[in-house]
C-alpha cells in the first residue's frame, strides 16, 4: 500500500501494523484506544482523491452524461436529472470529450 497522502500518524500506525505489532501495543505507544487504531488503519485503506488511475480522468457526472448521450438521450432529457440547464449538460459533454481526446 502506497503511503502517499497519509498523515504522519497514519503512516506510523500502518507501518507498525505491517511489522506485526498488535493494535493494543500500537494504542499504548500512541496513548490511544485500540478502537482508534483500528479506525485509523481502516480509513488508511480508503482510496484518497488523488489515488485514481490515469484511465479514470472523467468525473462521475461526465461518465453518466456521456453514457446517456451515447444511449440517445438529449441534453434536455438529461438536464432535469442533475437539476441543470441543457446548456450545462452540453458543456459537461464537451469537456468530457476533450478530456478523453487528450489522454
Amino acid at each position: 500500500m502506497a503511503d502517499a497522502g497519509f498523515t504522519p500518524i497514519e503512516r506510523r500506525m500502518v507501518r507498525l501494523a505491517d511489522e506485526g505489532v498488535g493494535d493494543e501495543e500500537i494504542a499504548r505507544r500512541f496513548r490511544k484506544t485500540p478502537g482508534f487504531v483500528q479506525r485509523v488503519r481502516a480509513l488508511a485503506e480508503v482510496p484518497r482523491r488523488g489515488d485514481t488511475s490515469e484511465d479514470d480522468v472523467l468525473r462521475p457526472v461526465e461518465r453518466r452524461v456521456l453514457k446517456w448521450r451515447e444511449d440517445g438521450a438529449s441534453a434536455s432529457e438529461i438536464a432535469p436529472l442533475f437539476r441543470r440547464h441543457p446548456r450545462s449538460i452540453e458543456q459537461i459533454e464537451r469537456l468530457a470529450r476533450y478530456k478523453q481526446s487528450t489522454q
